[in-house]
């Protein structure tokens, strides 16, 4: 399975995708709170692939534009929280 992680936003809200043979497997939405800061609040994974680490991924793809972007996170999202409570090595950008 090749898997592709995409973002895509405006001024106002957007998503980190991942595409898996043309077509989206999981999302995780989010909103902007200001110009620096998103809050994500919402994840979904393809029941398909579930248990295979999409969710995380899509954590982990936030975390690094968060970082090139220097946007903060508020992980409203109960999936996405626990990802960060998990791994304080993405404390940065909370």
């Amino acid at each position: 399975m090749t898997e592709t992680v995409n973002i895509e936003f405006n001024e106002k809200n957007g998503n980190f995708n991942i595409t898996s043979e043309g077509r989206k497997v999981a999302l995780m939405t989010f909103v902007f709170a200001g110009p620096d800061k998103i809050i994500i609040d919402h994840t979904e994974v393809s029941p398909v692939f579930n248990g295979k680490g999409l969710g995380k991924k899509l954590v982990e793809k936030a975390v690094e534009v968060a970082r090139e972007k220097n946007w903060k996170i508020i992980p409203l999202c109960p999936f996405a929280k626990k990802i960060f409570d998990r791994n304080p090595q993405f404390n940065d950008v909370l």
